[in-house]
């Protein structure tokens, strides 16, 4: 993970997240702590992270999604030389849709 954003702000809404137990608890907060435009926005990363992993063009993911090419490039390095955040959440979304 970045140093740059391990701090006690960083480590406090963390902690806030992992409290979250139902989907319902989790629209709640987001709702709350952000803006709608910024949740479309994180909502939209992770959209596009999804279609790139399923071997989607950059054409096909700009037109479905609306992001920005900028957008699904910085996704896609994310995905290949980032802490492997993303795929985490793909094998436990994939583990729980297998129960």
């Amino acid at each position: 993970m970045n140093t740059k954003i391990r701090t006690d702000a960083v480590e406090h809404l963390i902690d806030a997240l992992l409290c979250l137990e139902t989907k319902e608890e989790s629209y709640n907060f987001l709702e709350d702590l952000c803006t709608v435009n910024e949740l479309l926005s994180l909502s939209q990363r992770f959209e596009v992270a999804t279609m790139l992993r399923d071997h989607k063009t950059y054409l096909e993911i700009a037109e479905k999604t609306g992001a920005s090419t900028a957008t699904i490039s910085r996704v896609n390095r994310s995905l290949n030389y980032g802490c492997d955040g993303y795929e985490l959440i793909f094998e436990r979304i994939a583990a729980k849709q297998n129960e």
